[in-house]
């Protein structure tokens, strides 16, 4: 019974994430990487750190999911944050979005960053 209330409750909030994530794709990310190392890497390492309690509290979340343009996305509740990784051969490109200039969007871009 847990496991189909987690699933629902992921797929909620994997549908209102999407309309947030598809308004701010329309604008430039709010800022851009490259990282040599495989996307599947990169998103991974980008979920697990934004997943740190030691670093986010009570806001640490961090869902990877495919992207519907290939790659992955990685983000946080309400998409608050998130990060859409594109392979570029054997390297990634990692584009940042963040709804809110914050200390919590600038925590969270630099523990993207320590995955590059």
């Amino acid at each position: 019974m847990r496991v189909v209330i987690a699933v629902v409750a992921a797929a909620l909030l994997a549908g209102c994430a999407s309309s947030t994530m598809e308004a701010a794709r329309a604008k430039a990310p709010t800022k851009s990487f490259s990282s040599a190392k495989p996307a599947d890497r990169v998103a991974q390492c980008i979920q697990f750190g934004w997943q740190d309690e030691a670093v986010f509290g009570v806001d640490a979340s961090g869902y990877l999911e495919p992207n519907k343009q290939g790659g992955f996305t990685v983000y946080t509740r309400e998409a608050e944050s998130f990060a859409d990784i594109q392979s570029q051969g054997a390297t990634s490109a990692v584009s940042y979005y963040a709804q809110k200039n914050d200390s919590v969007a600038l925590r969270r871009m630099a523990a993207l960053a320590t995955c590059l």
